[in-house]
């Protein structure tokens, strides 16, 4: 009833908006003028009998109401001219602009009265936006520009290390993050172990972190929501781009299908490490695998004045293989059918139908044994989301969401081996949620975004599930077919506020609750392809987090130049917490529910920032001071500890300077406290082997991390036919021996003593890259 209450309100809306009476409202869509892309968050400005203002949303729309009368028109974005038009509004408009990109990258606001477009003013608080002009200035990383190394910089935003994947949040794990990819939820953001990410940076238009205050669309995830979204591609002309680098390379064409109307975009990536193994003696080496590849594909379709419709899509894979002896494979496949309506010109729809695929495979050979495990996570998806732009500062959205999930925890195949073939029951699922926000601006200092999400997670058959005791014993076998087993439903509320204390200083506040659905198992601090994820059972109850955060914003203004400054503070309550029990068998395991451990969990901390935006010389020095703790009763006796992700110091120093219009120069300093680690605390001898003991959960840490990456650009000359650039960085400049992992063995020359060795993955990673664009 509630999903057909959503979809009547949006069809009635044409009737709504003709019952409005004394306003008039321009209305449209803001796009560059040389691709047709479709610019998200321009402001537009309306200057006349009154002042008011809108920023576009994800889809480049925008809607002002105001009196009728004569009107200035004006519209801004970072990096692209200004417009201006006088229009005469005595009825409703409809206004499409086309922005110029500007030679001079300088940022420019519209200011007004009632302007709430800047991030300032905003009532969201912990929410980044990735600029991908910034990014384009940011080191390389093994010749590749990476959204996720970029992200890892900013406080609140931790890494794993070196050859460990993941990205954590604010003191959450790193399944803790719905990652979007034009809507499709990617399971494993990561190439290579984390050496790259999922992302083509060549293909992507816009990146939003949402790590405070999380709208009411968005839900699933406990810690994070990170949306990406690809470009359209240039509905003017043909384009070719893309880059060879030592280790991968890429390329993109994009162009119009039919001018203005329709358009394409493709864009592959490979690495080719592989290429080099061939190259050694060594049979077993020459035969081995080492490469990712990835596609990313997207058509976009203007259908009529009111209707667009997009069709995106990516496929990704990588493998790993050491001769015949044993061999990784994993990788996603997403697809997204998209729909955007204009019902009025204050109402807009978008509807998605999304498939989202994460598999993974391991194949081990030892003479003629053969041993090999698949697993992965497959959802359907149905979302509708209707706006309502009631008039200047005041949005309502309401929407609906709709995902089949389906995990395969597991299936183990062999031969040779004297192991029995075990093939894990899938699990099945039924998340759905609906959900209402509205961002209002209540006066011309306070303003306001609320909502409330509700989710609804169906445990569905067939399949057999069962009960545990204490000791994590079965006691008891329920079998269904079919059926909803178990119903779990969980409001979401979400608050945030922000207040105007002068011109350019804000007051920020918010408390957001969300529930997770999907869970990942793993014994490690990053993520691993082969980590297994399980959904809600019976025995697996919803993740539940709150979160209540407040900042300090200030802009400092001089001249051109923009600094922005920023303290935000937050306090992070987890319930049903998944960990495991000492010694744990997480691996094809049927009774993998009996060796988990459930309790609460607690993250706090604060966050500086102090970024300069606009200059030769931009850049950022962030620091977060923060701990991440867990307390679950049957590990280290029900007693707080720390995390694996728990790190209460991380520092990152980022600058960027155009030397000249040809030559830019950037430099990347980071460090962040060691992972906690388990070491044990003695050992004794069994039939000869030596067996260590442990007792505190991660209660000493690994050395601390530290890295210094350089990078320079040198472009071609201007007058040259294609635009062209070299790229040169050094990973890990001064040869940091950062710690990978620890193994804990007997000292050979003491037998009563025990060492620590070390593994660490790199010292100097030089690289250099060409990119290309005609």
């Amino acid at each position: 009833m509630g999903l057909l209450l959503l979809t009547g309100l949006g069809v009635l809306a044409p009737g709504q908006v003709s019952a409005q009476s004394g306003r008039v409202t321009l209305s449209g869509t803001v796009r560059d003028s040389t691709s047709g892309e479709e610019l998200i968050g321009a402001g537009v400005m309306l200057r006349g009998p009154i002042e008011a203002g809108a920023a576009c949303n994800e889809y480049g729309f925008y809607s002002v109401s105001v009196p009728p009368g004569t009107y200035l028109v004006l519209c801004s974005y970072v990096g692209y001219s200004r417009f201006e038009r006088t229009v005469q509004l005595n009825a409703s408009l409809k206004l499409d602009i086309r922005l110029k990109p500007s030679i001079e990258l300088k940022e420019f606001v519209v200011e007004g009265e009632n302007d709430k477009t800047k991030p300032i003013d905003r009532p969201d608080i912990g929410v980044e936006r990735f600029d991908m002009r910034t990014l384009e200035k940011m080191p390389v990383i093994f010749g590749e520009r990476d959204v996720l190394k970029s992200l890892q910089t900013l406080p609140g935003v931790k890494s794993g290390g070196d050859g460990r994947a993941g990205l954590f949040v604010r003191g959450g794990a790193s399944d803790q993050n719905l990652i979007l990819l034009d809507e499709a939820p990617v399971y494993n953001p990561n190439h290579l172990l984390g050496f790259f990410s999922t992302f083509n940076a060549n293909a992507i238009k816009d990146v939003q972190l949402f790590k405070g205050s999380i709208p009411a669309e968005y839900g699933g995830r406990l810690s994070s929501v990170l949306d990406i979204r690809l470009k359209e591609g240039s509905d003017q002309k043909v384009k070719y781009s893309g880059s060879l680098g030592l280790v991968s390379s890429n390329l993109m064409i994009e162009g119009p299908i039919k001018k203005d109307k329709a358009s394409f975009l493709i864009a592959a990536r490979r690495t080719y490490a592989d290429v080099f193994l061939k190259l050694s003696p060594d049979e077993s080496t020459s035969s081995s695998k080492l490469y990712f590849y990835d596609l990313n594909t997207k058509l976009n379709w203007d259908v009529g004045a009111k209707d667009k419709l997009f069709l995106s899509g990516y496929f990704g894979r990588d493998r790993l293989g050491f001769g015949e002896a044993f061999g990784l494979d994993w990788g996603n496949l997403t697809g997204t059918l998209r729909w955007n309506h204009i019902y009025g010109s204050r109402w807009f729809s978008n509807t998605s139908l999304i498939y989202s695929d994460y598999r993974y495979g391991i194949a081990i050979k030892s003479g003629d044994a053969d041993f090999s495990v698949r697993s992965g996570v497959r959802d359907v998806n149905l979302s509708h989301e209707v706006s309502y732009y009631q008039k200047p500062g005041s949005r309502f959205r309401f929407g609906f969401n709709s995902i089949h999930h389906t995990v395969t925890p597991g299936e183990v195949t062999s031969e040779g081996t004297g192991i029995n073939d075990v093939e894990l029951q899938d699990r099945y699922g039924w998340e759905n949620s609906l959900y209402a926000s509205w961002d209002k601006t209540i006066t011309d200092k306070l303003s306001m975004a609320v909502g409330m999400r509700l989710s609804i997670y169906s445990v569905l058959g067939p399949g057999d599930f069962y009960s545990f005791d204490a000791a994590g014993d079965v006691t008891d076998t329920t079998t269904a077919s079919g059926t909803f087993l178990k119903t779990y439903v969980n409001p979401e509320p979400r608050a945030s506020f922000s207040y105007m204390v002068a011109k350019n200083t804000s007051l920020k506040a918010a408390y957001t609750r969300t529930t997770q659905h999907v869970h990942l198992l793993g014994t490690s601090a990053g993520t691993n392809p082969t980590d297994k994820w399980i959904p809600n059972t019976n025995n697996i109850l919803p993740e539940i987090g709150d979160q209540v955060s407040t900042g300090w914003f200030h802009d400092i203004v001089r001249g051109e130049n923009t600094v922005q400054v920023s303290v935000e503070v937050y306090h992070k309550w987890f319930q049903n917490q998944i960990d495991y029990r000492d010694g744990a068998d997480l691996q094809a395991n049927e009774l993998v529910e009996g060796e988990l451990l459930f309790g609460k969990g607690r993250a706090y901390g604060a966050e500086f920032l102090v970024r300069k935006m606009t200059g030769r010389f931009t850049g950022w020095v962030g620091y977060t001071l923060s701990r991440t703790e867990r307390s679950i009763t049957g590990i280290n006796n029900g007693d707080w500890y720390a995390a694996q992700q728990d790190r209460p110091h991380d520092i990152s120093i980022v600058g960027m300077y155009e030397v000249s219009k040809r030559v830019s120069a950037s430099v990347l300093w980071t460090y962040q406290t060691g992972s906690p680690v388990t070491v044990p605390s003695g050992k004794y001898v069994i039939d000869g082997d030596v067996i260590f003991a442990f007792t505190e959960r991660n209660s000493s840490r690994l050395p601390d991390y530290h890295r210094l990456d350089l990078s320079l650009v040198l472009k071609k000359r201007p007058e040259a036919k294609f635009e062209g650039s070299w790229a040169f960085s050094l990973y890990n400049a001064y040869g940091r021996m950062n710690p990978f992992s620890v193994a804990f063995e007997t000292d050979p020359d003491d037998p009563t003593r025990t060492r620590t060795l070390q593994t660490s993955l790199f010292r100097w990673v030089p690289s250099v890259s060409y990119n290309f664009e005609f």
